[in-house]
């Protein structure tokens, strides 16, 4: 039996073997929509049009599950593409999803706005509140529990093992978003969960120069329900995505490595500043999920969000200034990048309960020299 790979082998060489033609060390592009059959219904490799299946798109689907540590992988041409594959192959009209507080916009949106008038119903709960989590569960309808940790864009830290455990009891399916914290630093299927969302767009990509999303599942048959929905829907990535996110993938470990600790340096910097209330990163001492990210975690990420105490107009006002840290959506890019999540990313939760405080600004950190980001936040920030 072969060995076992380790994390950054297996990100360099899973699902990547060379060309066998011409003996390319990169796996070529396969730009191709349709291919020729040898005689009717007699398939070369088991490949008959691009939305089927593409052997671009499946080194990826076979690179991220390997990263994961899950059984089947499949990619999408969005983050978003991929939830709603997943919830329309896991759900049927009446079913109940408990998802935490904290989730994304988009992920609330797509399922309050999009599947909620066709009768799938939700309830938002603290993830912290493992109580709560619990009287939230309808015995019989609930079929989904629905975490992101850390979460966007106030890093909460949900225990993926404990929700889990709950959820397994009541005969849930278990979803994590991995999207902020990515493999290098979680695996939630080791945890216990049952399937790992991401937008690939972030730190797998890492380039802030493709779109795409994957989900990483366990069970044959729900892989099995999502895979025909990948084909019959057609929310595939397309192979040059697919080529850039495998690209992207490649480095994925040494730029985790910079990201966590340029934002550790910007968090410890920030902390205590006058201007600002409150700094949002796992790796403070003082956050509270510091222990419990420390414990399912290798790194505390690249993401943290501050409160500013002189309300919505310092905030605002900061967002403006920077110019290293430039003002844009998205995350995860080897650029830093600034956002203003109330009127930019969840502007769409206005007015609900995952609402994002007016005075918070979230901060992708890149892998530039720390300094010279710092420097360029003290110049943004009020003076003392």
């Amino acid at each position: 039996m072969a060995r076992k790979q380790h994390f950054d082998t297996a990100a360099i060489h899973a699902g990547q073997e060379f060309d066998p033609r011409t003996g390319a060390v990169i796996p070529p592009v396969y730009l191709t929509s349709t291919f020729v059959q040898k005689s009717i219904g007699e398939l070369r490799g088991g490949y008959e049009y691009t939305r089927g299946g593409n052997p671009t798109r499946d080194s990826l689907q076979t690179l991220i599950a390997a990263l994961e540590g899950g059984k089947h992988g499949l990619s999408f041409a969005s983050g978003l593409a991929a939830e709603d594959t997943l919830l329309r192959a896991a759900l049927s009209p009446g079913d109940h999803i408990v998802m935490g507080n904290d989730v994304y916009g988009g992920t609330h949106r797509l399922i309050e706005r999009v599947h909620g008038p066709w009768g799938i119903r939700n309830t938002v709960v603290d993830m912290g509140d493992l109580r709560a989590v619990e009287k939230a569960i309808i015995p019989g309808e609930t079929k989904l529990l629905w975490l992101e940790t850390p979460s966007n864009p106030m890093m909460k830290i949900s225990d993926i093992a404990e929700l889990a455990e709950i959820g397994h009891r009541a005969g849930l399916i278990v979803v994590v978003d991995n999207t902020f914290a990515s493999p290098a630093l979680q695996r939630p299927l080791v945890h216990g969960a049952d399937v790992v969302v991401h937008s690939t767009t972030k730190y797998l990509g890492g380039h802030s120069d493709v779109l795409g999303g994957a989900l990483v599942i366990n069970d044959d048959e729900l892989a099995e329900k999502a895979k025909f929905l990948q084909f019959a829907a057609g929310p595939v990535s397309a192979p040059l995505d697919a080529w850039l996110t495998v690209r992207g993938i490649k480095t994925l470990s040494v730029r985790m490595e910079r990201h966590c600790s340029n934002a550790l340096a910007i968090a410890r910097h920030l902390d205590g500043h006058p201007a600002i209330d409150t700094v949002y990163y796992p790796g403070l001492p003082g956050h509270p999920g510091h222990a419990l990210a420390a414990q399912q975690m290798s790194g505390f990420g690249g993401m943290l969000s501050l409160a500013f105490a002189g309300g919505a107009k310092a905030a605002r006002k900061f967002a403006e200034s920077t110019r290293l840290f430039q003002l844009a959506e998205s995350l995860g890019g080897v650029e830093s990048l600034m956002n203003y999540p109330a009127e930019m990313t969840h502007a769409s939760v206005r007015g609900t309960e995952l609402e994002v405080p007016d005075n918070i600004v979230r901060l992708s950190v890149g892998i530039e020299d720390v300094a010279d980001l710092i420097a360029d936040l003290d110049r943004a920030l009020p003076k003392k």
